[in-house]
């Protein structure tokens, strides 16, 4: 099995602080994002790989981030928001770089979570040959609005998938943490030949539930989706607060 981690974004939403640092790269609870990530990805014994792709303007930093690390960069050679490749292009522009032709784990690099991933692969491996997502109910049909909307059948089979609906039907999210069968990767290339949107790693869950089997894994444990200066700042003040470290009014990454 072989983890990627989605850090190619530019991360619009948090300017002007991520007109000089990489999102995934900002500390929270007092170390970096992408920290958290790898640690959890740590604790899955099938992966044998961590990959992390990113863009040309951050690569430089990640470079230096994963010097003494067991971590692959790639960087995909966009350099603004309006060349990007988005999440799914990323993830085949991966699969392509490092011929991978095995399971893949995949993780947005702004996603912090305190679940299992081992939890996570033991559930895929009930399901299998499948590919799985994570889910988690948010509570509240106003903050549903701003995730991919998942509904389950009795085998948690995803039925539906609605990306950030206006009105949702239900309050399941899904979490950007995949885990695509290995028999389903070359689904990824066809999704974009198709002329499908490169962006938003929710629709190639919509568009493959109706091929393949994809199931929903559902957590109850914490999860942080960093999009703006408030879910950064909650979710450093979080993290801090649990590791005994003081609390701040406002983010600041020094």
């Amino acid at each position: 099995m072989k983890a990627l981690i989605l850090a190619a974004g530019y991360a619009t939403r948090l300017r002007p602080l991520t007109d000089t640092r990489a999102k995934e790269l900002l500390p929270v609870g007092g170390r970096p994002i992408i920290d958290a990530i790898v640690e959890s990805i740590g604790e899955v014994t099938d992966v044998d790989e961590i990959h992390v792709v990113t863009n040309a303007r951050k690569a430089p930093a990640f470079e230096a981030w994963a010097a003494g690390r067991d971590v692959i960069v790639h960087d995909d050679g966009t350099s603004s928001n309006d060349d990007r490749l988005g999440a799914i292009g990323d993830i085949q522009f991966v699969i392509e770089s490092a011929a991978i032709d095995d399971d893949l784990l995949v993780i947005a690099g702004d996603n912090l979570f305190d679940f299992s991933l081992a939890a996570l692969v033991a559930f895929w491996r009930s399901k299998a040959p499948a590919s799985v997502l994570a889910v988690r109910d948010v509570g509240s049909l106003e903050l549903a609005s701003r995730y991919g909307i998942v509904s389950l059948d009795g085998d948690d089979r995803v039925v539906e998938f609605l990306e950030k609906p206006e009105h949702p039907p239900s309050t399941l999210a899904a979490t950007a943490t995949y885990l695509y069968d290995r028999e389903h990767l070359p689904l990824v290339a066809t999704y974009l030949e198709e002329g499908n949107a490169p962006d938003q790693p929710g629709r190639l869950v919509a568009w493959l539930k109706t091929r393949e089997p994809v199931y929903g894994w559902r957590f109850d444990e914490g999860w942080f989706d960093i999009g703006d200066q408030e879910q950064l700042l909650e979710a450093d003040n979080r993290l801090r607060a649990t590791r005994g470290l003081p609390t701040k009014e406002t983010y600041s990454p020094e």
